[in-house]
């Protein structure tokens, strides 16, 4: 009789892991990486049908926002998905492919928060494309910018906002076209909350004087993608001055950034400083420069990476061809080796080899692969 009643008791005392709610938070933990709730819903049918919950699905994506894995990257010109990730965690390429396709006139512009922005500049319009989910919107170009597509070289920015995965803002920037001497940084955002553009914001240019006698309008580069550190989006701005265009967030206004002389000898490129803010990357021959920008507009040599040793390369041709924002990740093409190299840790990965020179825009998202399938590819 005694024995039956703590066998009883036994039966009726409950471990921590049988509360779902504290289960969730324990695999909410897992690392954000694709076959992380496929393995975990393999323990059994419980832990199954909570990993497989679309709800608990949004929860962890949502809690690993901050640094979700480089899954891979899309080509800026073809919008094709490139997996960087090994088994079991690889993205099979045609998992995030645009229904569709893209026409000839279409580029991507960059990656954020999971979403690809892509302008189609033979319809006039941006696509908003988040492929882990598959959903797409489209969004027309403002008719005041609109009214000379075939002359306006645009970019543009997209990110998320609250926190949430409902809503997001995209930003729109240009230079006018008018006057060649007295040219304005415009700027124009769209919220997918109220499906509205927002006013034009707009800036001088700066009017150098060109060395060479020929005047080459300065351009919001179409060609580099937007990178995003504290509350502003930047761009890199080409022609007769060459600098960087910020858009503050809370302000809503645009200022332009100079950059030294003594830098524009190199090949840069912007990224998030160390601590946060506007820094960038230079390649100086086989090594690469970090600077950052303080707070009195000055600029300070932070740290430098002899790529030579690191890589141990034979070609002494370096290229800058992509950087993951999140994961403070560079690519780099090295005269054939695509390599992506951590700039904290400094660890690395050959990717493989091309002699095909193309522009990578990393896609940092949290992608679960479905439960009961595997990654790969």
């Amino acid at each position: 009789m005694r024995s039956h009643r703590r066998r009883a008791r036994s039966r009726a005392v409950k471990t921590p892991l049988d509360d779902d709610d504290l289960l969730a938070e324990i695999l909410l933990r897992l690392p954000p990486q694709p076959s992380s709730l496929p393995r975990a819903s393999l323990v059994c049918k419980r832990w199954r049908r909570l990993a497989s919950d679309r709800g608990f699905s949004r929860r962890f994506r949502r809690h690993h926002r901050d640094k979700p894995p480089v899954l891979g990257f899309f080509d800026r010109y073809s919008c094709g998905f490139q997996p960087t990730l090994e088994r079991p965690n690889r993205v099979p390429p045609g998992r995030f492919s645009l229904q569709g396709g893209v026409g000839h006139r279409t580029q991507s512009l960059g990656c954020r928060h999971g979403l690809v922005l892509i302008f189609d500049a033979e319809r006039n319009h941006f696509l908003v494309w988040d492929p882990v989910i598959g959903d797409q919107r489209l969004i027309a170009v403002p008719s005041g910018l609109a009214t000379r597509p075939d002359n306006l070289l645009i970019n543009g920015a997209v990110f998320r906002t609250g926190g949430g995965d409902a809503h997001f803002q995209l930003v729109l920037t240009t230079a006018d076209n008018d006057d060649n001497k007295q040219r304005r940084a415009l700027a124009c955002v769209y919220s997918s909350e109220t499906g509205l553009w927002g006013d034009l914001i707009s800036t001088p240019l700066p009017s150098e004087v060109p060395t060479t006698g020929y005047i080459v309008p300065t351009v919001v580069f179409p060609g580099k993608p937007s990178m995003l550190a504290g509350n502003s989006i930047y761009w890199m701005l080409i022609g007769n001055f060459n600098g960087i265009l910020e858009f503050d967030l809370e302000k809503q206004s645009l200022a332009v950034v100079r950059v030294p002389e003594r830098m524009l000898q190199f090949q840069f490129f912007m990224m998030r400083a160390e601590g946060g803010g506007l820094g960038l990357l230079l390649v100086t021959g086989s090594g690469i420069q970090l600077w950052k920008r303080n707070t009195d507009s000055s600029w300070a040599l932070g740290r430098t990476i002899e790529l030579n040793k690191l890589l141990s390369l034979n070609s002494h041709v370096i290229i800058v061809i992509g950087f993951a924002e999140e994961n403070n990740v560079v690519f780099l093409w090295a005269g054939g080796p695509v390599f992506m190299v951590h700039l904290e840790s400094l660890q690395f990965k050959k990717l493989f080899e091309t002699n095909i020179v193309s522009e990578y825009q990393p896609f940092e998202s949290v992608f679960t692969a479905d439960i009961g399938s595997h990654c790969g590819g």
